[in-house]
């Protein structure tokens, strides 16, 4: 049995969500608006201000799909009602990140040319420098999905290597050091 599948959805005051004949789910919040197609093996139905998630038969293909798809319509339901946010910060000197024109994210990383990325519009960006601190992205964005895609795309411009710690790192993230070459005797 699934342990997160059989978990009911419970649904915050402002939220509702449709089902249509062809399986498509669409959770409306004060926040915005997602839609996620379920598989026709899995039931999704709606009574009061829970949503049950099951399936039809005990197959293992249905069975891993009847938690991820309840797992799925969790996260939309928190993302149309409180959001996603995920915070990186560049570890490195001269590392800068600036927003240009709304979403657009320019970094300069030490490498020859700056980066520019174009966000997508679901996600809005903001970039804070201090002084004396490193600088810090932060995303914003209803679709959990999404919102991770992005973190990691800028992540693997440049990730944090083993030896000084410098790049791209979440807010947070404790990264591994090793030691350097030791000074011969």
């Amino acid at each position: 049995m699934s342990r997160i599948g059989i978990l009911p959805i419970d649904l915050p005051a402002g939220v509702t969500i449709e089902v249509d004949k062809e399986n498509l789910v669409t959770v409306k919040g004060p926040k915005g608006e997602l839609s996620q197609q379920v598989d026709k093996q899995i039931t999704v139905k709606v009574e009061g201000n829970q949503v049950n998630v099951s399936r039809s038969s005990e197959e293992k293909d249905h069975k891993s799909k009847h938690g991820l798809y309840r797992s799925l319509l969790n996260n939309m339901v928190v993302g149309v009602s409180e959001g996603y946010t995920i915070k990186q910060e560049l570890v490195g000197v001269g590392y800068r990140a600036d927003v240009k024109g709304g979403n657009l994210l320019e970094l300069s990383l030490g490498y020859s040319h700056d980066i520019i990325m174009k966000m997508p519009p679901e996600v809005k960006v903001e970039a804070v420098t201090e002084r004396r601190s490193n600088p810090v992205i932060t995303l914003t964005s209803i679709d959990k999905q999404l919102i991770g895609q992005v973190a990691s795309k800028i992540r693997s411009i440049r990730p944090p290597e083993p030896y000084k710690g410098k790049g791209i790192r979440f807010v947070g993230e404790q990264v591994r050091r090793k030691a350097g070459k030791a000074a011969s005797v």
